[in-house]
């Protein structure tokens, strides 16, 4: 049994039953969607090794909803936009962005409910619309902002490093690397120009 705060754990084995050690039965991806709607932690670990397989479980569960009838949340352009940041020098960012614009959703979704019980009135519906509207804004002013942080040259919003500044002022230095950095600074405003381009199609 888990202590108490603590997640339960999950074991998988290899013929892919998962046998919750909480309550002592197996269980299928369904049972554990429930368990994440009713707020209940827990870590799925390889029966064999012992390995953390949480994320790829939880994620063949949302593959799963996803392939049910009437039950897709993600659209399209967002898978695509998704895919197109694997391997991108912002991939880094792009977890800490959607989960604090799921955080901040999930903060706000008890008013939306409420705003929505009557579907049919056009005027309650458009009220929390434009709520979530305003959140993904902030949400991508908030990325943009992220974005400039990592930009070490002025003109992106950014300044350059104090350290690298002082290393350029040492007698003999000036000049020496200026064609290697010009390169590396061009290098960054492309990649830069094309994730602004990324931001304005999700804007």
């Amino acid at each position: 049994m888990a202590a108490k705060d603590e997640p339960v754990v999950i074991k998988k084995y290899a013929n892919r039953r998962l046998y919750n050690t909480g309550t002592s039965t197996y269980v299928t991806l369904e049972d554990l969607a429930e368990m994440v709607k009713k707020g209940e932690d827990f870590t799925v670990q390889d029966a064999k090794t012992g390995e953390d397989i949480t994320h790829p479980v939880l994620t063949q569960i949302i593959f799963e909803l996803e392939n049910k009838d009437g039950q897709n949340m993600l659209p399209i352009p967002f898978l695509r936009q998704l895919i197109a940041f694997y391997g991108d020098q912002m991939q880094m960012i792009v977890p800490s962005f959607l989960e604090q614009s799921m955080i901040a959703f999930s903060k706000e979704q008890e008013r939306f409910r409420e705003q929505m019980k009557s579907p049919m009135d056009v005027m309650k519906f458009a009220t929390p619309m434009k709520a979530i509207e305003e959140q993904t804004r902030r949400n991508i002013e908030m990325f943009q902002n992220a974005m400039r942080m990592f930009t070490p040259f002025p003109g992106a919003g950014g300044a350059a490093p104090v350290a690298e500044a002082a290393e350029s002022a040492k007698p003999g230095q000036a000049g020496k690397d200026e064609p290697e950095k010009a390169d590396d600074l061009k290098e960054l405003k492309e990649q830069i120009a094309a994730m602004q381009r990324k931001l304005d199609k999700m804007s």
